[in-house]
């Protein structure tokens, strides 16, 4: 067809975003440990918020989301009217891009950060530039020296999605100090109930302090809502309410309000949450290390592992599917030789930890390993 509209350059260009397997085919019983998902799910309270909620599905939610929006300030102490919930932190990312991206700028990122970052700096026409990570981090000082005067985003995930890798807020409050006030910030703090690394700060004080600076943060890992999407962001008020000028009027659903509030609400599921996430992550880590593969610290809720040449990460990623566990590839991040996992439930956990330990032992045909 020859009468269809075009979009920009910069849709043509973005590679679209493919989320981790989740199925095997011929297996009912695979484990999926590929989307950095909560073992434990959700709040029960939050679970029977949400089909309450669904009774009224009828009538419009909240535009605003304001009991949530007066949780969360209350929560961390932060003012309700900076505060924008979306459905998903995915959601208010494109916004801001939308809000302060023009064709022609240029937005920043780590080498291996979030996909989304290059997405929503594209959809907005931008460009986006990736720099060099140190030892798999962030590396501020080269973040900086690719600031230019097209230089109107920086986005920076802490901890990052997929490396684990985390910068204390000194070295935040460092890449901030270097950059333009008509640069905005944006911390993408998804993980940071997980962190336990001192001098962290989801950046939520800086936020407070200044206003080129956007911190945003979700309900779908720690607090297990990821089917809901519900995130929310904390900025100055000019940015919030430049967010909420062009957001949709209803964003958020009611059922994902109410999950909100209730999972806020359970305090004790979240710990029960967090600690799992102590103990089993590190098990993990020791299990798969204790098997030859090479495990980066994490301070998440997931773990990157390296394939060892001759072993390629794609003949073990299909060695592991084999043995019912979905990882996650990492083509797409630039890390064509690892995998990315998530620490499941106990008896997921032991599956994953004996596959790999007979990858050790027996590698695949296909690895090319005699």
């Amino acid at each position: 067809m020859t009468d269809m509209p075009k979009p920009h350059d910069g849709v043509a260009a973005i590679a679209p975003y493919i989320g981790g397997a989740d199925a095997v085919a011929g297996r009912r019983d695979a484990v999926k440990l590929s989307a950095n998902e909560s073992p434990l799910g959700p709040s029960p309270r939050a679970l029977a918020a949400a089909r309450e909620a669904a009774a009224g599905m009828a009538r419009y939610p909240d535009g605003g989301a304001t009991a949530l929006r007066q949780s969360l300030a209350a929560r961390h102490n932060i003012e309700a009217g900076r505060i924008v919930c979306g459905a998903g932190s995915d959601e208010l990312l494109h916004l801001l891009a939308q809000v302060f991206l023009r064709p022609g700028d240029e937005a920043i990122h780590s080498a291996h950060g979030f996909l989304v970052y290059a997405i929503v700096a594209r959809s907005a026409g931008a460009v986006p530039v990736a720099v060099a990570e140190s030892n798999l981090c962030a590396d501020v000082d080269a973040m900086l020296a690719a600031v230019t005067p097209r230089t109107r985003m920086v986005f920076l995930a802490n901890p990052n999605n997929p490396t684990g890798s985390c910068l204390s807020a000194a070295e935040v409050g460092r890449l901030h100090a270097g950059l333009r006030p008509d640069v905005l910030l944006v911390l993408d703090a998804a993980y940071a109930e997980y962190v336990r690394m001192p001098g962290y700060d989801s950046g939520i004080e800086l936020a407070r302090r200044h206003g080129n600076v956007a911190v945003t943060r979700t309900f779908s890992k720690a607090y297990g809502l990821a089917g809901l999407r519900l995130g929310w962001c904390y900025a100055s008020a000019a940015v919030a309410d430049a967010l909420n000028r062009v957001r949709g009027p209803f964003n958020v659903t009611a059922m994902a309000q109410q999950a909100g509030l209730a999972a806020l609400a359970d305090e004790a599921h979240l710990r029960r949450a967090l600690a799992h996430n102590e103990r089993w992550l590190p098990w993990l880590a020791q299990q798969i290390a204790g098997a030859g593969f090479e495990v980066l610290p994490s301070a998440g809720n997931f773990l990157l592992v390296r394939i060892p040449a001759p072993l390629t990460a794609a003949a073990a990623d299909a060695y592991l599917q084999r043995r019912g566990v979905i990882l996650r590839r990492m083509e797409a991040y630039g890390l064509p030789d690892c995998l990315r996992l998530s620490a499941g439930l106990e008896a997921d956990n032991h599956r994953l930890a004996e596959a790999f330990t007979a990858l050790a032992q027996q590698p695949p045909p296909e690895a090319g390993v005699a």
